[in-house]
């Protein structure tokens, strides 16, 4: 059977893109990249892709989709690996399940104080929503962690999963806005996860240092763009 043509339209700071990088990645599906710079505005050629101007879309053998976790899912489901079983017996499709839940879970519940941290017009904001966050991940995240392998991704696996396909990019951005030097998250917030969710933090570290997922991760521009996208000063 003939390799599928793929293009990945992409951009290397967006954490969205980003997921679809790590399922290539993992998957070893060979792809051609195109970089659309998502702070400039959308060329028409793109908006005729992506009538929504937003990254990532794929063409996959000519045909178009958008939106990065459904871009994800049909990269796994479409070239079978250690991400995610198939659909079925019953086992599996709970399985997947759990996945779902946990990704929903942590977009839904953790990233909005990350957000609020680096949106903070004050270091006292800042660090109420970094004690939300550690609140956030100690409630929703750690319990679902409770990993029965030996492995340090999710559910005890060895290799990284979907799980870590739909956040690995975020946890980046986690770990790195904490820093003293960067501040742009309450620089306790490491600190906290250690004492309340030390599961989480594990997990956390483990994900970012594969380099499927920080390959393409540049710390200080991403530092700088959200820096600049939110009018911080250092």
């Amino acid at each position: 059977m003939a390799s599928p043509k793929i293009i990945l339209y992409t951009y290397h700071g967006c954490p969205f893109a980003h997921r679809a990088h790590i399922a290539l990645k993992e998957t070893g599906v060979d792809y051609e990249e195109v970089i659309i710079d998502i702070k400039k505005p959308r060329e028409p050629w793109y908006l005729e892709i992506n009538p929504r101007g937003l990254v990532p879309a794929i063409s996959y053998n000519g045909e178009i989709l958008i939106e990065s976790a459904i871009v994800a899912q049909f990269i796994a489901d479409a070239h079978p690996s250690h991400l995610l079983p198939p659909s079925g017996p019953a086992e599996n499709a709970l399985y997947r399940a759990r996945v779902s839940l946990f990704a929903d879970a942590f977009s839904s519940k953790v990233m909005p104080n990350v957000m609020a941290g680096v949106r903070a017009a004050s270091q006292e904001e800042r660090e109420t929503a970094g004690d939300a966050l550690v609140e956030a991940v100690a409630k929703e995240i750690e319990p679902l962690l409770n990993n029965e392998g030996k492995g340090p991704f999710f559910g005890g696996s060895e290799k990284l999963t979907f799980a870590e396909v739909l956040t690995g990019s975020f946890l980046l951005r986690i770990l790195a806005f904490t820093k003293p030097e960067h501040n742009l998250n309450s620089t306790r917030v490491p600190a906290l996860l250690k004492e309340n969710a030390p599961k989480f933090l594990r997990w956390a570290e483990a994900t970012v240092a594969q380099e499927s997922v920080n390959y393409i991760w540049n710390e200080q521009a991403v530092v700088e763009h959200t820096r600049a996208k939110f009018a911080h000063k250092p």
